[in-house]
């Protein structure tokens, strides 16, 4: 910023041997190291915060980056509808409860009973495969 060399340092420091007096030299240089650690905790303190600042923007960029990749997945894959169990659940829920309420008010036998029932001579059928004894 003042382009402080060491050349400039010393002239400078000569300088003020000669203009400050002896007894006021060690009050000086005391003042003048607490002023250079408070400009130099300034500094850090703002070059923190700007990095603090930096991240924060480039995480907001990348955050708003996946998003924007989540979206073109979601749309090229279309997940949205794809695979929803719940769904699937209410239709064959739906189906059987439509397909009850439908239904005439005589149960239909099931198939094995059905056979049984017109044999006509009211008597049991024998399973398929066996034989009488």
């Amino acid at each position: 910023m003042f382009d402080l060399d060491a050349g400039k340092l010393i002239v400078i420091g000569i300088v003020a041997l000669i203009a400050i007096p002896s007894k006021d030299l060690p009050r000086v240089l005391r003042t003048l190291g607490q002023a250079t650690g408070r400009m130099r905790r300034m500094a850090a303190e703002f070059q923190g915060q700007f990095m603090e600042a930096m991240r924060e923007a480039e995480l907001a960029d990348l955050k708003k980056e996946i998003e924007e990749t989540n979206k073109s997945i979601m749309k090229s894959v279309k997940l949205e509808g794809a695979f929803d169990p719940m769904v699937e659940a209410r239709k064959q829920i739906t189906t059987a409860i439509d397909g009850e309420s439908g239904a005439s008010q005589t149960p239909e036998p099931p198939a094995g009973e059905a056979e049984d029932a017109s044999d006509g001579a009211g008597s049991k059928a024998q399973p398929s495969g066996k034989a009488d004894s």
